[in-house]
Formats: C-alpha cells, structure tokens, sequence
C-alpha cells in the first residue's frame, strides 16, 4: 500500500476574515496553524502534503509556507482549485468565481493523489493523536481497498 496524503486545503481567499488566514501567523515565531498540522502529521508518519490553493493566492502561500517546509522530511505538492477542473456533464453557475468546496478541492487532486489520504482544512488545529488515529487508519486499510472512510 503507498504510503498516506495528507490533503491541505488551503483554496479559501479570507473574504470574511480580511485576509489569507491560513498563512496568518499565530506564534511570534510566524508559524501558521497549517505548520503545527505538518508536524503532527510527519511525527504520525506521513511524508506526502498535498496543498489546494487557488493560482491567485499561489504567490502569497509559497512566500509563507515554503521557508517553514524547507528542511522537513515530507514530499510537498501544490494543485490548484480552478473551476475548469470538473467532470464531463456538469457545468459552473454563470458568473460563478468562488471554489465550488470541498468535494471540488478533492477532485482537483486527481493524478496527484494516488492512494490513501486524509484530507484537512488549512484553518484548524487537529492535534497529535488526530493524526496518529487517522495514519493507523490509512495504513491498515487492505491492499487495494476502495470505498474505506474514516472520520476524527
């Protein structure tokens, strides 16, 4: 079985709060939340993070994450929520600018994402164990498994 993702979603623009919270630093050191996730996750055992952003805030979010990522044993891939990215026979409401949540972010990992994965948001703190639980999941799942779901 490969190894787990972790699947970031990061894509929210901040509309209502001001601004891109998920790179607002939270320590006076300029950790964001999303570096105290990659911690636990890596200590849990994974080693692939999957970031869905949008292409507008693509430049803000690497200035940010990139640094706090440089020297971690973790693999680190970006895909962009766009809202071309969908199925053949569905269409996007005219005038539609905003992502279409988080069904959409998942889909746009498409050929990026290529086993098991856990999936949170950029926003929220989860903890240790959240990990620990949600990677022995993922881990044990029979080879091949499809249709497993798992929630903390």
């Amino acid at each position: 079985m490969k190894n787990p993702s972790l699947v970031i979603m990061a894509a929210g623009m901040g509309s209502r709060y001001g601004g891109l919270k998920q790179i607002e630093a939270i320590d006076n050191y300029g950790h964001t939340i999303i570096d105290y996730s990659i911690f636990d996750a890596i200590e849990a055992g994974f080693s692939h993070v999957v970031f869905v952003i949008k292409k507008e805030i693509d430049k803000d979010f690497r200035e940010v994450m990139e640094p706090h990522l440089a020297g971690k044993d973790i693999k680190v891939d970006y895909v962009y929520q766009e809202l071309d990215k969908i199925p053949d026979g569905f269409t996007i409401p005219e005038g539609r600018k905003k992502p279409l949540g988080t069904a959409h972010a998942i889909l746009c990992c498409k050929g990026t994402v290529e086993g098991p994965f856990a999936v949170i948001n950029a926003d929220d703190y989860y903890g240790k164990e959240a990990f620990r639980l949600i990677y022995k999941f993922l881990t044990e799942l029979p080879e091949n498994s499809r249709d497993s779901y798992a929630m903390i």
